[in-house]
């Protein structure tokens, strides 16, 4: 039995990404890049200066920079090297399988055909997949700050598409945006046979998790830091074991918690909830996946069985098959025992 580093023992880990937003692994670099190549202008002098804006007081702040960021996506070729960037990324961290969000509507709002953005995700989503070993499910986002309208017309884009994208998930400013805004385009989702999930928990109130749940009908809740407000929800979650998708260095860039050390994680796992851990955007959030489970161990003292159990809730939390779910859950077993 061979000891190693927490460090170390997290990048060997087996992992699974459930909250990622494709747009949100936009680096500076190949931000840059694409722009030049795009004959776009970007309102920074430099890599760097991009760089340093990259600071936030809240989510509003960053969804500004976010959205100014997508601006310079047009072509299928972007969507590609912007999702086989973050492929190449996860894979070198040991991530096996992803479940990503897109926001077509950042993107056709600007006159980029939907079939532009996805096909030149998917494609690439694809080619991870036999290149890399990286499997995967896309979700398509719906933005909540938009209207309802503005939804139900994404999703008739999507209907031809059902091969390609497996859910439909609720994105954007959350707070004065309810899940109940909603309702209507998630009952014609689910009519139409997508799966469902939303963010709900991590500015907005606890009412918005029951809402999520109970109008969206939603399979897992993106974030969920706000359920510990309300015992009877947080007992419902532990009883239908319904996944928490948790971004730790989103909530710390996001100031959603103050410090890494106040992360609400420990008071989860104790009350038995189906915790995982993600990026949300880790370009703009200072990590990937290994620097998300790192940054956790580090502030709250994670054992090395903690984390093991962490990585398990993702693959249980995923919508792989059984078979493989239970396939990387018996290999992280595997790797726990031998470390």
């Amino acid at each position: 039995m061979k000891d190693t580093s927490i460090q170390t023992f997290i990048e060997g880990l087996p992992k699974t990404e459930l909250h990622l937003h494709i747009e949100g692994t936009f680096e500076p670099e190949l931000m840059f890049k694409i722009a030049k190549r795009n004959h776009l202008k970007i309102d920074y002098a430099d890599v760097e200066a991009l760089k340093r804006a990259y600071s936030f007081n809240n989510l509003q702040e960053f969804l500004d920079i976010y959205y100014a960021g997508a601006s310079v996506l047009i072509k299928e070729v972007d969507f590609y090297d912007l999702t086989w960037a973050y492929l190449t990324k996860v894979s070198g961290q040991n991530v096996k399988h992803v479940e990503i969000f897109f926001d077509p509507q950042t993107h056709t709002d600007r006159g980029v055909p939907f079939e532009t953005v996805l096909y030149g995700i998917y494609k690439a989503l694809k080619d991870g997949q036999e290149q890399l070993g990286v499997s995967f499910k896309l979700i398509m986002c719906f933005l909540r700050h938009l209207d309802e309208a503005s939804a139900f017309k994404t999703l008739e884009q999507a209907l031809p598409h059902k091969d390609k994208i497996l859910a439909v998930g609720l994105d954007s400013s959350e707070v004065g945006n309810p899940p109940s805004k909603f309702k209507n385009v998630f009952k014609k989702a689910l009519e139409e046979g997508f799966l469902t999930v939303a963010h709900a928990g991590e500015e907005g109130p606890p009412e918005y998790i029951w809402e999520a749940l109970d109008l969206l009908m939603v399979t897992r809740i993106d974030h969920g830091n706000r359920c510990l407000d309300d015992p009877k929800l947080v007992k419902r979650l532990a009883e239908q074991q319904i996944p928490l998708t948790l971004c730790p260095l989103s909530n710390l860039e996001l100031k959603v918690v103050r410090d890494l050390k106040e992360h609400p994680l420990p008071t989860m796992m104790a009350h038995n909830l189906l915790v995982t851990i993600n990026s949300d955007d880790p370009a703009y959030f200072g990590g990937y996946m290994n620097e998300n489970y790192w940054g956790l161990a580090q502030a709250l003292n994670l054992s090395k069985p903690q984390i093991a159990t962490l990585a398990k809730n993702g693959f249980k939390a995923s919508w792989l098959n059984n078979d493989e779910k239970q396939k990387y859950i018996d290999e992280i077993e595997g790797y726990l025992q031998k470390h």
